[in-house]
């Protein structure tokens, strides 16, 4: 099964320092049943896309939470074998919790797929968008708008050999 995990560019030094994701469990975002049906389509693309969307908005959350990390969104696509992964049957559709998946015990980052980063020019709408967040988790169409901002930028993708030159190791 392949999973999303939020990050920020700290963790990620940190991920490539340790050789592992998350200590376990750690929340990571995937193809659920409710993600499908929320969507209601069956292009796995289109999926894993939502996916890797609900991930960036995890992301964006750890960038509010650290105001010492680079504004930029970082997601690691990484393949864990079925049954590591699992949804919270109790959350549902809640919206907030579509594709959330609790992965069980840490995993390689050599088991990565790839990652996605914003490019720099993005910061200055993911930083905007990561101060906007608790007003636009109140209801505030206004700072909803600025959060939205920053999925106007798509994630590049990299290759986990590049880590390091992300991460500024390299």
């Amino acid at each position: 099964m392949r999973v999303y995990v939020p990050l920020t560019l700290p963790g990620l030094a940190e991920a490539h320092k340790t050789g592992e994701l998350g200590a376990g469990p750690f929340v990571a975002y995937a193809v659920t049943p409710a993600l499908r049906e929320w969507y209601l389509s069956d292009d796995i693309e289109e999926l894993e896309y939502a996916a890797l969307s609900r991930a960036a908005l995890a992301s964006l959350r750890l960038l509010a939470a650290d105001a010492d990390a680079p504004r930029r969104r970082v997601v690691v696509a990484v393949d864990v074998p079925d049954g590591t992964a699992t949804a919270d049957p109790d959350r549902g559709l809640d919206p907030a919790a579509l594709g959330e998946v609790r992965v069980a015990g840490t995993v390689a980052l050599a088991k990565a797929a790839a990652v996605h980063v914003d490019l720099e020019d993005a910061e200055r709408d993911v930083t905007a968008a990561a101060a906007a967040l608790p007003a636009a988790d109140g209801g505030d169409d206004d700072a909803q708008f600025v959060v939205d901002g920053a999925e106007d930028h798509e994630l590049l993708w990299y290759a986990t050999q590049e880590i390091p030159g992300l991460v500024g190791l390299g």
